[in-house]
């Protein structure tokens, strides 16, 4: 969807007609979903917050200002969002408690664990480091909306990219 589609889709929700809403639904589930559980790390937990952005979305619809770049307006909403989740379900876990859980979710047999897929390899990265590679692809952002988002200079952007990918192309998907 283009500026253009997602200002006039924005007007619709602003006249209270749904279809403007079911459009971007539509196109920006997954990349609110990946965003928001990137930052969570449970899928139940960011599904409910994926549903809450939808809703709240609704409701501020108006406050969004063309020309600003949609995508960026999107994603710092869902960012936020999820990082309050966070800070309200805070909870305290180990670092290897979170590991293994996430090889529980993704590896349901040893040999299925063997061959790693493109989302254990995105696990491999370094949490900041995969932020910026979804944003970038999932996103289709630039290292400049990135930056503001993250609130990091264009350069750490990048370099974080670049040293993503290397790391990547190590596991050679």
């Amino acid at each position: 969807m283009n500026d253009q589609q997602f200002e006039q889709n924005i007007r619709h929700i602003c006249r209270d007609n749904r279809e403007g809403l079911k459009n971007i639904y539509e196109d920006y589930c997954p990349l609110i979903f990946s965003v928001v559980s990137d930052i969570l790390g449970n899928r139940e937990d960011a599904e409910d917050v994926t549903s809450e952005f939808f809703i709240r979305l609704w409701d501020v619809a108006d406050t969004y200002r063309p020309g600003k770049g949609h995508r960026a307006w999107m994603i710092t909403i869902a960012r936020n969002m999820a990082i309050d989740f966070v800070r309200r379900h805070r909870r305290e876990v180990s670092a290897g408690e979170i590991l293994d859980i996430r090889r529980e979710n993704f590896c349901e047999e040893d040999s299925i664990c063997r061959r790693l897929s493109l989302e254990q390899a995105l696990m491999t990265l370094k949490k900041e480091e995969r932020q910026v590679v979804n944003l970038k692809i999932m996103g289709e952002l630039t290292f400049r909306e990135i930056a503001k988002i993250l609130k990091k200079p264009p350069g750490t952007v990048a370099w974080r990219y670049r040293t993503a990918m290397e790391k990547l192309k190590e596991v050679r998907l």
